[in-house]
């Protein structure tokens, strides 16, 4: 039973990050990479199919067949994840404007992301 509620819950957390990797695309705040490298993951644990369906697609196939050998992402690409973290982080803590705690907390998150991303190995383009 838990083995069938991994496998769904997988699925849904791979069909929701590439539906936000989709909306990442679209609005220029929004990561896209980092969210195909998650439902990559996903999907290897739950759905083959789906596995080698995002590796073989010709626009995000290469990058993401790149993160599974070599566990690395591009430095431009990293470049561009950290101005998005700090410009989307910093526009939410200016709307949380008179709230400490919810900024505090929102400061918090933003260097625990950034520092995850700094860990990242990367490449030159």
């Amino acid at each position: 039973m838990h083995k069938k509620i991994k496998h769904i819950l997988l699925l849904i957390m791979g069909w929701l990050c590439i539906s936000l990797a989709i909306i990442g695309a679209i609005l220029p705040l929004m990561p896209t990479t980092i969210f195909l490298i998650i439902a990559l993951a996903c999907f290897a644990e739950s759905s083959p199919r789906f596995h080698q369906m995002l590796l073989e697609n010709k626009w995000f196939g290469p990058p993401l067949q790149q993160w599974q050998k070599t566990h690395s992402i591009k430095h431009s690409i990293k470049l561009k994840v950290y101005f998005i973290i700090t410009v989307s982080f910093a526009l939410s803590i200016g709307i949380l404007w008179g709230r400490p705690y919810l900024q505090l907390l929102l400061v918090v998150i933003a260097i625990s992301l950034i520092l995850c991303i700094t860990r990242i190995k990367e490449i030159e383009d």
